[in-house]
């Protein structure tokens, strides 16, 4: 047997009279590691972006506290509560304030797109919690008060609080997140129960379900199937031309500052004392008038004078009128009936199209805070943004 090798003969051609210790087994190579490029670090080479939660309050952020309801949870205790949001972007908060959504007024609608614009530039987008009541109004003030927005600002909220065994508040914050961060996304909507609705749009159409919100007379922006972004036909291919949002200047939204919050919501009723205009004259700049169906207003009420008097005399005296239905879907058209036509194009009456009651209040007050002048009130009115009225008129 060989131990360790064979005897090597001449056959080996080493001469006749070489010998050496052949191995039975070549000794091993040794591998030398195969040198691959180091997989990307995909977190390092794309940075997250930044979203700013701004809260308000409302049912997200609400506990029993034997009173009923109030808001008791902040911000961070909200994004606490949803900790895969952390996957999704960075996330800083800013409590604007803690109120029910009930006691949201105009000067808080002012000071939430102040919050959103002292911030600007520092993120991506922007994602404020508020109570599911007054979210439409919000939402379209917010629409008027920062327009065109090439950076996303979602609203979202709950049906039941955060804390809360069979809370829908979880899901919506997540999904508006990612919403926020998703390129397409821009100006102002709300995200909620799996839909994305243009902020002039919404309406809050169910009080305990958790698919509180529809989209009137406009498709919804998007649907969101858990983490998958959806868009609606006419919105697929929303992407921008340069494929970013960006920073500059030319990017930037058109800021207003100023609401004039004297603005009264008046929905007719059979046998309305027309009187009711005098009665609002002092306090009031303008009032926007629920008609009835596609635009009927009555000749005379139970008592006081006729109608058209009393709405003539109101916009003569340098006043707004704004006609809408008080049918939720399809609009006004106050050409159609013998009852309506006569204010179809009377000066300082101006018609909400298809608008939502929402839009209408949210831009009658914004349009009154920029300028008295009539004319120039109804141009602003009458001026599409953020896809609030469809141009049939």
């Amino acid at each position: 047997m060989f131990e360790n090798g064979a005897k090597a003969s001449s056959k080996d051609g080493l001469g006749a009279n070489a010998s050496r210790e052949v191995p039975l087994l070549a000794p091993a190579v040794k591998q030398q590691p195969e040198t691959r490029p180091a997989p990307k670090d995909w977190g390092a080479t794309m940075t997250k972006k930044r979203i700013l939660l701004v809260a308000t309050g409302g049912t997200i952020a609400s506990k029993e506290e034997g009173n009923g309801l109030s808001p008791a949870l902040s911000g961070e205790e909200l994004a606490r509560f949803v900790p895969e949001v952390a996957d999704l972007a960075t996330l800083d908060v800013k409590q604007a304030m803690n109120i029910d959504s009930t006691n949201m007024r105009p000067s808080d609608w002012l000071r939430v797109a102040r919050t959103i614009m002292e911030s600007y530039d520092d993120y991506d987008g922007f994602v404020v919690l508020h109570g599911t009541d007054t979210m439409a109004y919000t939402a379209a003030a917010l629409s008027y008060l920062i327009q065109h927005s090439p950076k996303p600002i979602v609203l979202t909220g709950s049906q039941r609080p955060m804390a809360s065994a069979f809370t829908d508040a979880k899901l919506n914050l997540y999904q508006s997140v990612l919403y926020a961060t998703d390129d397409d996304a821009s100006d102002v909507s709300i995200a909620f129960g799996g839909i994305v609705i243009a902020g002039t749009r919404a309406r809050k159409q169910r009080t305990m379900s958790f698919n509180a919100f529809t989209s009137v007379n406009f498709p919804p922006l998007a649907y969101i199937r858990t983490d998958r972004i959806v868009r609606s036909a006419p919105f697929a291919h929303a992407r921008k031309a340069d494929g970013s949002r960006g920073h500059a200047a030319a990017n930037r939204p058109i800021v207003y500052d100023k609401l004039d919050p004297r603005v009264f919501a008046l929905k007719l009723t059979p046998g309305l004392d027309s009187r009711i205009f005098s009665a609002l004259a002092p306090s009031y700049d303008a009032v926007i008038l629920e008609t009835f169906g596609i635009g009927g207003i009555p000749e005379q009420g139970e008592t006081g004078p006729c109608f058209q008097d009393a709405i003539y005399s109101w916009v003569d005296s340098g006043r707004i009128a704004v006609m809408t239905t008080q049918v939720p879907e399809e609009g006004l058209d106050l050409g159609i009936y013998e009852v309506g036509r006569a204010y179809a194009n009377h000066p300082g009456i101006l018609r909400g199209a298809d608008m939502t009651p929402e839009a209408i209040v949210a831009k009658t007050m914004w349009a009154l805070g920029q300028t008295r002048d009539v004319a120039e009130v109804e141009h602003l009115f009458n001026c599409e943004i953020n896809h609030d009225r469809s141009p049939f008129e």
